[in-house]
């Protein structure tokens, strides 16, 4: 194959320098790559284009765009791997970056590279057109639109600050075994957040969503700048009146969408193939083992149309998929990037990512989700005599050996009698990830992906998921509250 590595990217997304980067000239890097003995080596290419609006007080703050270009080559030796990056495509300084990565194996004598071929890849997020090609004038307006659908909602909101980011990654993956690999994938993101006071008490709400979409996401398919608004609006005047929260073991119902964040944290990152591949994690050695209720099946899934974490091609050149990790509560596969999967004597699951390609690939969650059962929400919630209905996270820590968590909850409310009561605040859940699994009483018809902004970190690198679950009801979790039950 020779020429351009594939043809002018289409409408809508203009051409970048990575239409210049031809077949030869990757094969003959990697061939460098492997000259000192390497099993495998890769080309990660990257062209990022973005740009970000803040919006305060009813006012543009600050505007600022960037454009990052670069590449990053791996070469891997066993369990072992280098990696070397450059931000200068010259031929001097990306084989440079080359022979320092081939640098992991010193034998010499490395096998040559197979000859690439442009892969086929699936389209899970069609667009009809870039955001950055509107005017920034239409994205102000969005803001404003939130702004004032905020104010409006009541008259105890007395500050609003709302955002709107774009961006676009033309990626091109090259890899020893043949494999040539070119993706665009578009993102946008809105967060709007307020403050409400009363009394001299004051309390915040957000809301906000992020797709890999253009600005048809706020006028076809998804909630406008005004229901943005008004909903962060709504938390923040509802936490006014919050009573402290029970504290002690109680029963938990996890609402429908965001809840998912829990599964990510406590149970998703267990199941990342690298932390059972050196043995640290607490699903280790337990594929075929009953690790959750019966009633509980999680799957990573790429391929959800549009979704936050879906990718049409992971950073390694596997293409994106579907791939379920408990079935029925049984322990049957891990999230892998190729290094795990030779480990373990499987194929590669399309979970290589990586932030940039300032960076090596690790195993990453995409979209990870509990799938819906078959239980009424309102049964669910009616089954309760006391607990607490868990509807928005903030965030949590997590003990990756152990599955131990503990969770802050922004929005939440008593459950008396089988009916929601009072907001709470100050709520904490605590407990153990695969317990909280295996405590799973009932789950709902009612499965939503939350529509969040959520970024997941790891090994210092940042990269967007997606979350979701239905309606769920753990039998027991410690409520770290203020009062007890």
């Amino acid at each position: 194959m020779t020429g351009s590595c594939l043809p002018d990217a289409p409408y809508p997304y203009p051409a970048t320098p990575l239409d210049a980067i031809e077949a030869r000239t990757a094969e003959r890097l990697l061939g460098v790559a492997l000259s000192s003995g390497g099993d495998h080596a890769d080309l990660f290419f990257q062209y990022r284009s973005g740009g970000d609006i803040a919006f305060e007080e009813g006012r543009v703050r600050t505007v600022s765009r960037a454009v990052v270009l670069g590449l990053g080559v791996r070469v891997v030796r066993g369990d072992a791997s280098g990696y070397a990056y450059t931000e200068e495509l010259s031929d001097a300084r990306m084989l440079d970056a080359a022979r320092t990565a081939g640098q992991v194996a010193s034998q010499g004598g490395g096998r040559s590279p197979l000859a690439l071929r442009a892969a086929a890849l699936p389209s899970f997020y069609p667009i009809a057109e870039l955001a950055q090609e509107r005017p920034g004038e239409d994205k102000v307006a969005l803001l404003r639109r939130a702004d004032a659908a905020a104010r409006a909602f009541d008259s105890r909101i007395v500050r609003v600050e709302a955002g709107f980011a774009e961006g676009w990654s033309d990626v091109l993956v090259a890899t020893s075994n043949g494999v040539l690999a070119r993706d665009r994938q578009p993102m946008v993101r809105f967060g709007i957040s307020v403050v409400a006071e009363e009394r001299g008490k004051r309390q915040s709400g957000r809301s906000g969503t992020a797709k890999r979409r253009g600005l048809e996401l706020f006028s076809e398919f998804g909630a406008t700048p005004e229901d943005h608004g008004r909903e962060a609006a709504r938390l923040a005047v509802a936490m006014l009146h919050a009573e402290e929260a029970p504290a002690g073991p109680m029963e938990v119902v996890l609402a429908a969408g965001e809840s998912g964040i829990l599964l990510h944290e406590a149970v998703g990152h267990g199941l990342e193939a690298d932390f059972n591949r050196k043995g640290t994690s607490n699903y280790s050695g337990q594929i075929g083992r009953q690790v959750a209720s019966p009633r509980c099946t999680v799957v990573d899934d790429a391929t959800v149309t549009n979704a936050r974490g879906s990718i049409n091609v992971d950073d390694e050149g596997i293409p994106g998929g579907r791939n379920v990790l408990i079935e029925n509560g049984i322990l049957v596969g891990y999230m892998h990037d190729r290094i795990s999967s030779h480990h373990f004597g499987v194929k590669p699951s399309g979970n290589g990512r990586r932030e940039s390609f300032r960076h090596p690939p690790l195993p990453r969650m995409t979209n990870t989700i509990l799938l819906a059962g078959n239980e009424d929400p309102r049964d669910i919630v009616a089954s309760v005599g006391r607990g607490v209905y868990a509807k928005r996270f903030s965030g949590g820590q997590v003990n990756i050996s152990n599955g131990d968590f503990v969770f802050a909850l922004t929005e939440s409310y008593l459950i008396e009698n089988g009916k929601l009561g009072a907001p709470l605040r100050g709520v904490n859940l605590i407990g153990n990830g695969p317990e909280v699994l295996r405590n799973v009483t009932m789950v709902g018809h009612d499965f939503q992906l939350s529509d969040g902004t959520w970024t997941c970190g790891k090994d210092g690198q940042s990269v967007p998921v997606g979350v979701g679950t239905p309606t769920v009801k753990i039998k027991q979790i410690t409520v770290g509250g203020t009062r007890t039950p």
